[in-house]
């Protein structure tokens, strides 16, 4: 039986344009050539869970527009439920994206129909409490965010926070979440330390949530808990494309795998998730676009295989 995941969250059209460099303040760079990609970290992260192999439902909303069809029939086509995803007056999230030749980024976001998930509804807290773990982001606003991991607590199912964008937390959102998943920005946002120490910023945040996982891009993933388990994992060495949504495919295969196995509550199964996940980021990593590079469980199953099998 396939791990359940739900995601709350948003979803945007990506407007992705490639240049030789990221602009500075006041600059005007000339671009290499322009796509249009379903993208949104909440949306991400669903179409992620559902190509790592979860069944997967999505809680959104999308404008009446046409980029509110593009964004809904990418969900469908990737195998997620979207009789969450509501239609809603006005336009839908959009994001507007550059990236450089060596595979950095910088995105920003207009909120549009994401704006509108406020609070939910009867439904959606069937979905949420139907689900092994609830995935959330910060794209959509925080009352909705609350809301829904609220509903996950009291139902038992596993509340995975992605705090993204950076920001810091309100203490009945902290009080709620089961597994926090951060960069080291974000980290350091949710933390409120300036420090770039992974370890630093691990035992920072272990005074707000009971458990870790700290992205460290290239350089793979850090995890603590407080029963005073670390691990670190090396990410697979490739070639980078695109980074722009290897966060989520991260993000997305870390709650797959830790529905998997029960909530990897051994170093064992711990290691394994982060390391299942490091082949995630670093698959999408491979290819260019959001959405559209976010692997499926045989690439992700590849590249963790000729990274680490037979690795302790």
């Amino acid at each position: 039986m396939s791990a359940r995941v739900a995601v709350v969250g948003s979803s945007n059209l990506d407007l992705v344009v490639s240049a030789p460099q990221l602009p500075r303040p006041g600059e005007t760079v000339l671009g290499e050539n322009f796509r249009t990609v379903p993208g949104g970290k909440g949306a991400n992260q669903a179409v992620a869970a559902a190509r790592a192999g979860a069944t997967c439902d999505f809680v959104g909303a999308v404008g009446e527009d046409d980029f509110g069809t593009q964004l809904r029939a990418s969900l469908v086509d990737a195998g997620v439920d979207v009789r969450g995803l509501r239609t809603v007056a006005g336009p839908s999230g959009v994001a507007l994206i550059a990236v450089d030749r060596d595979a950095e980024n910088f995105i920003v976001v207009a909120a549009g129909a994401n704006g509108t998930v406020t609070e939910l509804n009867a439904d959606d807290r069937a979905t949420i409490a139907g689900a092994d773990v609830l995935l959330l982001q910060l794209e959509v606003p925080l009352s909705a965010v609350v809301q829904a991991a609220g509903w996950a607590r009291a139902a038992g199912t596993t509340v995975v926070l992605n705090a993204a964008p950076a920001a810091a937390l309100p203490a009945e959102l902290i009080a709620l979440v089961d597994v926090l998943v951060v960069n080291e920005h974000e980290a350091a946002v949710v933390a409120g330390v300036v420090s770039d120490d992974p370890p630093v910023l691990l035992d920072a945040l272990l005074e707000l949530v009971p458990r870790v996982v700290l992205t460290l891009g290239a350089r793979g993933a850090a995890y603590a808990d407080r029963s005073g388990l670390r691990i670190t994992v090396p990410a697979p060495r490739i070639d980078a494309v695109d980074t722009t949504a290897s966060g989520d495919a991260f993000t997305g295969a870390l709650a797959v795998s830790w529905a998997e196995r029960g909530g990897a509550t051994t170093e064992d199964s711990v290691t394994a998730s982060l390391r299942w996940a490091c082949a995630a980021g670093a698959a999408c990593a491979q290819r260019p676009g959001a959405s559209t590079a976010l692997p499926e469980r045989a690439a992700i199953d590849a590249l963790y295989d000729a990274t680490y099998r037979g690795t302790p």
